[in-house]
């Protein structure tokens, strides 16, 4: 899949990435990256990005890269297991996650998930998500 394609795949439907204004950004065989504005659909109480939106951000990107090494019309990724260390808070701007796969396997994939402020670079959260790998069901024959 291009990066397009992947953008309107993404698009077809509202979704909570459409909520946050997640968008999808870059796609290459390494990595998938994304950004994520930090305002007040993203915000805490405190006006820091609530740590809720940096692990919403690290799922889209580890569920969507994880798609593109699969079959969409044979099998789906379904989270299994995510976790997140908050390192830095951010009160504006915008962050950028890049999604890395650390494992690729028949049924499980597992990808680390850095997000970054877009402006200064320093590291905002760091995630690692646990994907399954399912089958989907066969098409009914047609009589």
């Amino acid at each position: 899949m291009t990066l397009e394609q992947l953008q309107h795949w993404v698009r077809k439907r509202p979704t909570l990435a459409d909520t946050l204004g997640i968008e999808l950004t870059a796609l290459t065989p390494d990595y998938l990256e994304g950004r994520m504005p930090v305002d007040g659909r993203t915000h805490q109480p405190m006006g820091l990005l609530h740590g809720g939106a940096s692990v919403a951000l690290a799922e889209t990107l580890g569920s969507i890269g994880a798609a593109t090494k699969i079959d969409p019309t044979k099998q789906a990724c379904v989270g299994l297991e995510i976790n997140a260390n908050h390192i830095k808070g951010v009160r504006e701007g915008y962050v950028v996650g890049r999604a890395t796969a650390l494992h690729v396997g028949r049924s499980t994939q597992v990808w680390e998930i850095r997000i970054t402020h877009e402006e200064t670079g320093a590291l905002v959260c760091i995630s690692r998500i646990t994907m399954a790998v399912i089958d989907l069901p066969a098409a009914p024959a047609k009589a």
